[in-house]
């Protein structure tokens, strides 16, 4: 048996014969699988269930794995490891792979060990990274309460501050856009130019204004951070 028992895993593979292989060799170890031949059905699959990895097909009818990891990011409620199954190798081709949000790729052909330990590493990488407590510093957040402290303070935030803030502490520390920050808050679909702005500035008024130190710290022209000694940080 997996070292991760009743792994729950979406394979999008529109090649019925590798699709088999897969399913034959990992359902035997205890990995629990959905099917999708589609780009379309493996999106609908991928945001209406809970899966610990997704196991995408670049190549696929219709919606390309490209498009459908990309409509994952913006849509799913969380992160969803995904590893993208790909004939290709060349340098752009990746890059391609993880601006649209890919965590890990898998160039055809592949051993049936190999796909295995990729999936578990990225599982176990996931589950570290995102727990359900996150201290950064003052911060504390709570993913299963959805609140986040300052200093033991719980802070009253908005719903879109939640998200913003946890984006923000996800990220920790990189600096993320303007760009990147709207497209995880709304997606692709339109939004006033001042809506970003509105939430950053009623961000500040919970999470630094009845603080000494001001923790959200604009990068002009590029996006947002905060502020963190990460030297401090475990």
């Amino acid at each position: 048996m997996t070292s991760s028992p009743a792994m729950h895993v979406l394979l999008v593979e529109d090649q019925l014969s590798i699709a088999s292989n897969i399913a034959e060799y990992m359902e035997a170890k205890g990995y629990v699988f959905d099917f999708a031949a589609t780009g379309d059905q493996g999106l609908q699959l991928a945001l209406e269930n809970y899966y610990d990895v997704i196991i995408l097909d670049l190549n696929l009818p219709g919606m390309d794995g490209l498009d459908v990891c990309q409509q994952i990011r913006s849509n799913a409620e969380r992160h969803i490891p995904v590893l993208m199954l790909t004939a290709r190798d060349s340098i752009d081709d990746k890059v391609s792979g993880f601006h649209s949000g890919t965590d890990d790729y898998l160039t055809k052909p592949f051993s049936l060990e190999e796909l295995e330990v990729r999936c578990l590493a990225l599982t176990r990488r996931h589950q570290l990274h995102v727990q359900d407590c996150v201290n950064l510093g003052p911060l504390q957040l709570n993913r299963k309460r959805k609140t986040v402290t300052r200093e033991g303070t719980q802070l009253n935030l908005s719903s879109m501050g939640y998200r913003i803030l946890t984006i923000l502490m996800d990220a920790f520390p990189q600096v993320v856009s303007r760009t990147e920050l709207s497209h995880k808050l709304w997606g692709d679909e339109p939004t006033e130019s001042d809506a970003l702005r509105s939430h950053i500035y009623q961000l500040r008024n919970v999470l630094d204004k009845p603080f000494d130190t001001p923790l959200l710290k604009t990068v002009f022209g590029v996006g947002f951070t905060l502020d963190i000694d990460d030297k401090k940080q475990s």
